[in-house]
C-alpha cells in the first residue's frame, strides 16, 4: 500500500479536478468505439479527461507520460415497463403510440437503460490498481486530491451525454401570440354541433373553423393527394385571420388550434371563450376526428412506404462480420448512418482512412476527438473491421425483456457527429436532416482537409459543360463547373399511369374520402430525357448583340467520375409554397450508359460569344454608376481562395452570367499582373466597390418562413434577380454553397494539417467510359426531409444488404424504385 501511495504522491501534480467547461470523455474512446461496457472497460486520463480503450491506453501513456487513469467498467441491463395486460409470455406487448414523442409516456417505445458501474484508479505503466476502499487508507493529501478528481469525473456530464437525445416531445406547443387579444367579429354566426361542410367545396372532413369570423373551410392537401383542398389556408392569405380550430377535435380538455401566421400548432388559453362566441360549449363536445398528432403518428407508421422500404413484412436474415456493422441511431441520425455506410464501400475512402489507420492514429494530435482525419478513420475502420458487428446481448431477467436478435451491438458515432456538425446550424442539432445535404456537407469537409495528398472525394467529382446559345446571334458560349451529384428531375406529367392518377384526383375533388392514394409510375428514361433537354433562358445578356435576349442552355458531362451519385428530386414546393414530397416509383436500372450525354465542346464552324462586359448602368445625368454584381458568385469565388478584387472583376467581365463563366475568367487571367488590383470602371479614376442589389422584404420573409436564414434568403434572391420562384429553386439546388464548413483538423498546427491556405491549381477530375452499375441506394420514408427515416441498401458480393441503423440483414426485395440517392460505379471494360 505504501508503494502505491508513493506512486500516487509522485503523480499528484498531474491529476486535475474537472472544472466547468472541461470536456469529459467517459463514454467513448477517442480512437475507437470502446466504452465502459466493452471488454476491458474505458480508461479516462485524469489530466486531459480523454477516454481510451484497453488497446490504446498504453499508447497514450507512452506519448504523453500521463500515468493516472480512472478505469470505468459498466454492466448494462435493459428493462422495460411491464404492460398491465401482459399475457404471461414473459414479454410485455408493445403499446400503440398515442403521443408524438420519444421517451415519454404514450410516445414511441424506448428502452430504459440501467448500469452497474465500477471505478478504480490505475497507475501506468505498472497498471497498479487502487480501489475506493484502498484510497481511503492513504494520506489525506493523496486521498483528497484523487477523490476530488474521481468524483468530478464521475459527476460530470460526458460529452456524448450532452449530445444525446434523452427524450423528444413533438406535442410541446407554445401559446399563440394572437390568443390573448384575438378580435372576433360580432357577425351572429353560430356553429351547430355536427353536420359541418367546407363552405367552398363541400368537403366533410379535415375541417377548420376560423376563430375570427366562424368560417368553416377544409385544411391543407397532403403530399399524397389526401387531406383537404387548402381552402382554410387560402382564406387566411386573403383575410389575415390567424387562428383556426379543427372541428371534431374539440373536447373538454382542449382542441387542435393552428396559427397560420406562426405556421405551427399552438395553444389558445382563451379557447373556451373563443368557441363560446360562436355558440360552441367546449364542455359538451366529443372527439370525432383524428388530431394532427394522431395523423402524424399514422404517417410515421404508413404501410405503403415504410413497410416496403424497410422490408418489414419479411423475416430477414441478420448478417455479421467485416463491412456489416450497424450504427446506433442517436436521435434522428439515420441520415448520417446511411451516408457513411455507403461512403465506406468506395475504395477511395477505404484507402485514405482505413488502410492508413495505424499511421493516422500515430500522428493524431494531442486531442484526437477534435481531429477530422482521426475521427473519420476511426469510424471507417470500425465499420469495416467487423469488431463491433456482433449480435446484441440477450439481456433478460425477472423484469427484463430480450433485445431483438437481429440487432447488433454496432457503433454509436457521437464523437464523429459532434465534430462534423460543429458550428453548423442544422447538423449540430438532433433534428432530422436531408441525406443529400449532409453528403455534400461531408464531401466539402473532405475537400477542405485533403488539399494535399490523396483526396477520396475525387471519386465523385466531375465536370459539367454548359453550352449557351444566343437565339438572336446564334453564337455560343461554353463554360465548365465542378459537381458531385446529378439531380434528376421528376416529370410528373409523364407518369405511365397518368390516367389512374387523374381519376383518383377527380374522385378526391368530388369529396370521395375513401379513394386510396395512387403512386405515380415514372419511367427512368423520361427523367433522364428531362435532364438532357435544352433549357430556355429568357433574360440572357448577350455580348454579341449587347442586349438581353433569349438563349438555350444545354448541360452535358465534360468528364465521367469513377462513382456517380444520382439524386431523385422528390422534394419540392406546392403552389401554396408548402414543402411536399412526390410519391413516385421510378424503376432505376442496374446498369446505366450515359455515353450519349458526353460533351463535345465547340462545334465546327460555330462562333463564340465575345468576352465583353455589359454596359454600365447610367443615371439620368449621365454619371457612371457602379454595376450590380452577383454577390453570390463573388462569395463563391472568394470561398475558393481567390482575391476579392479578382472575383469582382471576374463577375463584372463575364456579365453576371454565373459561377462557371466567372471561374473560367479567373483561370484564364491568374497570371495577369493586375489580377488582384482593384476593379476600375470606365469613367472612374479609381477602384469602385460595386453595389449590391436590394431585395424584396416580402420575398425575404417568404423564404425565411421556409426555414432558411435571412442571409441565405438574401443570397438566393440576389442570385436570381429578386424573383421569388427562381430564388426558391436556386436555394434548393445550391444548399452546399450555403453551408458553413469551418471544422478542420483541430489541434494541429498549420504545418501538420493537410489543409492548406493556398487553393489547388485547378479541379482534379477523373474520366473514363460513361457506363455504370448500381451498387447502393439510400431511401427516405416520410412526408419531408425534416421528418421520417432513412435506410440504405448496399450490394456486397452480389448480395443486397439492408442497413437500417443497428439492423443489418440480407435484403430479400430491395425497393430500388423508391430510392432517393443512387450510387453507381464505373463498369470494368
Amino acid at each position: 500500500m505504501s508503494d502505491v501511495s508513493e506512486v500516487l504522491m509522485s503523480v499528484l501534480s498531474t491529476i486535475r479536478v474537472p472544472k466547468p467547461g472541461d470536456r469529459v470523455h467517459k463514454d467513448e474512446c477517442a480512437l475507437s468505439f470502446s466504452s465502459p461496457e466493452s471488454e476491458g472497460g474505458l480508461y479516462v486520463c485524469m489530466n486531459s479527461f480523454l477516454g481510451f480503450g484497453s488497446q490504446y491506453v498504453d499508447k497514450h501513456h507512452s506519448r504523453t507520460g500521463q500515468r493516472a487513469y480512472l478505469h470505468i467498467t459498466r454492466t448494462h441491463k435493459t428493462t422495460k415497463k411491464e404492460d398491465e395486460n401482459n399475457s404471461g409470455s414473459g414479454h410485455p406487448p408493445k403499446k400503440k403510440p398515442t403521443r408524438l414523442a420519444i421517451g415519454i409516456e404514450g410516445g414511441f417505445d424506448v428502452e430504459q437503460e440501467h448500469y452497474e458501474e465500477d471505478y478504480k484508479v490505475v497507475i501506468f505503466p505498472e497498471r497498479q490498481e487502487v480501489t475506493l476502499e484502498e484510497l481511503g487508507a492513504m494520506p489525506d493529501v493523496v486521498k483528497e486530491r484523487v477523490s476530488l478528481s474521481m468524483t468530478g469525473i464521475i459527476a460530470a456530464d460526458s460529452v456524448s451525454h450532452t449530445l444525446q437525445v434523452q427524450q423528444w416531445d413533438g406535442e410541446v406547443r407554445q401559446e399563440s401570440r394572437y390568443a390573448a387579444d384575438l378580435k372576433q367579429l360580432d357577425n351572429g354566426v353560430k356553429i351547430p354541433p355536427s353536420g359541418w361542410r367546407c363552405e367552398v367545396c363541400g368537403l366533410q372532413e379535415n375541417l377548420w373553423m376560423n376563430l375570427t369570423d366562424g368560417k368553416i373551410l377544409c385544411g391543407r392537401r397532403y403530399y399524397d393527394g389526401s387531406g383537404g383542398n387548402n381552402h382554410a389556408l387560402l382564406y387566411f392569405q386573403e383575410t389575415g385571420y390567424p387562428l383556426a380550430v379543427k372541428l371534431g377535435t374539440i373536447t373538454p380538455d382542449g382542441a387542435d388550434v393552428y396559427s397560420y401566421d406562426e405556421d405551427d400548432m399552438v395553444l389558445d388559453s382563451k379557447l373556451p371563450e373563443h368557441l363560446s362566441h360562436f355558440g360552441i360549449n367546449m364542455m359538451t363536445m366529443e372527439k370525432t376526428e383524428r388530431t394532427m398528432t394522431e395523423l402524424e403518428i399514422a404517417v410515421n407508421q404508413r404501410v405503403g412506404e415504410w413497410e416496403v422500404i424497410q422490408e418489414s413484412g419479411t423475416a430477414l436474415r441478420p448478417l455479421y462480420g467485416p463491412g456489416l456493422t450497424g450504427m446506433k441511431n442517436l436521435g434522428n441520425s439515420c441520415y448520417l448512418n446511411s451516408v457513411m455506410q455507403v461512403l465506406f464501400t468506395v475504395p477511395d475512402f477505404h484507402n485514405k482512412y482505413v488502410s492508413n489507420i495505424d499511421k493516422i492514429i500515430d500522428e493524431a494530435p494531442s486531442d484526437p476527438t477534435q481531429d477530422f482525419k482521426t475521427q473519420v478513420a476511426k469510424l471507417g475502420y470500425s465499420l469495416l473491421s467487423g469488431d463491433y458487428s456482433k449480435p446484441a446481448p440477450e439481456l433478460g431477467g425477472e423484469n427484463g425483456a430480450a433485445e431483438p436478435k437481429d440487432y447488433q451491438i454496432g457503433i454509436a458515432p457521437r464523437m464523429f457527429k459532434a465534430l462534423v456538425g460543429r458550428n453548423h446550424p442544422e447538423f449540430s442539432t438532433n433534428r432530422q436532416q436531408d441525406a443529400q445535404e449532409f453528403l455534400l456537407h461531408f464531401i466539402n469537409m473532405v475537400e477542405r482537409n485533403c488539399r494535399l495528398g490523396p483526396n477520396p472525394s475525387e471519386a465523385f467529382r466531375f465536370l459539367v459543360e454548359e453550352r449557351i446559345v444566343c437565339q438572336q446571334s446564334q453564337k455560343a458560349k461554353y463554360t465548365q463547373r465542378v459537381d458531385y451529384i446529378i439531380q434528376l428531375p421528376v416529370p410528373m406529367e409523364q407518369a405511365s399511369n397518368i390516367d389512374e392518377l387523374q381519376e383518383a384526383e377527380r374522385q378526391r375533388e368530388n369529396g370521395d374520402s375513401t379513394v386510396m392514394p395512387v403512386r405515380a409510375q415514372i419511367p427512368f428514361a423520361v427523367c433522364l430525357a428531362a435532364l438532357s433537354e435544352p433549357e430556355l433562358l429568357t433574360d440572357f445578356w448577350s455580348s454579341a448583340v449587347q442586349a438581353k435576349t433569349t438563349a438555350t442552355k444545354t448541360t452535358r458531362f465534360a468528364s465521367f467520375p469513377d462513382h456517380l451519385i444520382i439524386q431523385i428530386k422528390k422534394f419540392t414546393f406546392g403552389l401554396d409554397w408548402v414543402p411536399k414530397k412526390l410519391d413516385v416509383s421510378i424503376e432505376v436500372p442496374d446498369t446505366l450508359d450515359l455515353s450519349m450525354l458526353r460533351a463535345t465542346g465547340q462545334r465546327r464552324g460555330e462562333e463564340l460569344l465575345p468576352e465583353v462586359a455589359p454596359p454600365p448602368l447610367m443615371t439620368p445625368d449621365a454619371e457612371v454608376k457602379a454595376p450590380v454584381l452577383d454577390d453570390s458568385t463573388v462569395s463563391q469565388l472568394c470561398d475558393m481562395g481567390f482575391p476579392l478584387e479578382a472575383c469582382r472583376k471576374a463577375v463584372y467581365y463575364t456579365g453576371n452570367t454565373g459561377i462557371d463563366s466567372a471561374m473560367n475568367w479567373v483561370m484564364g487571367h491568374m497570371d495577369d499582373p493586375d489580377f488582384s488590383a482593384p476593379l476600375v470602371l470606365p469613367g472612374c479614376s479609381g477602384g469602385t466597390t460595386p453595389t449590391m442589389e436590394s431585395v424584396s422584404e416580402e420575398h425575404l420573409a417568404t423564404i425565411v418562413s421556409m426555414g432558411f436564414s435571412r442571409e441565405q434568403a438574401t443570397k438566393a434572391l440576389r442570385a436570381t434577380s429578386n424573383t421569388l420562384e427562381r430564388a426558391v429553386d436556386w436555394i434548393f439546388s445550391h444548399l452546399d454553397d450555403l453551408e458553413s464548413m469551418e471544422v478542420s483538423e483541430g489541434g494541429r498546427s498549420a504545418g501538420e494539417s493537410e489543409a492548406s491556405r493556398e487553393p489547388p491549381p485547378g479541379p482534379c477530375v477523373r474520366d473514363g467510359p460513361g457506363k455504370y452499375e448500381l451498387f447502393a441506394f439510400i431511401s427516405h420514408m416520410g412526408t419531408s426531409t425534416m421528418c421520417g427515416h432513412y435506410v440504405c441498401h448496399i450490394k456486397k458480393d452480389q448480395q443486397w444488404v439492408i442497413f437500417n441503423d443497428q439492423k443489418v440483414c440480407a435484403s430479400e426485395k430491395p425497393p430500388k424504385d423508391l430510392g432517393y440517392l443512387y450510387f453507381y460505379r464505373r463498369m470494368a471494360e
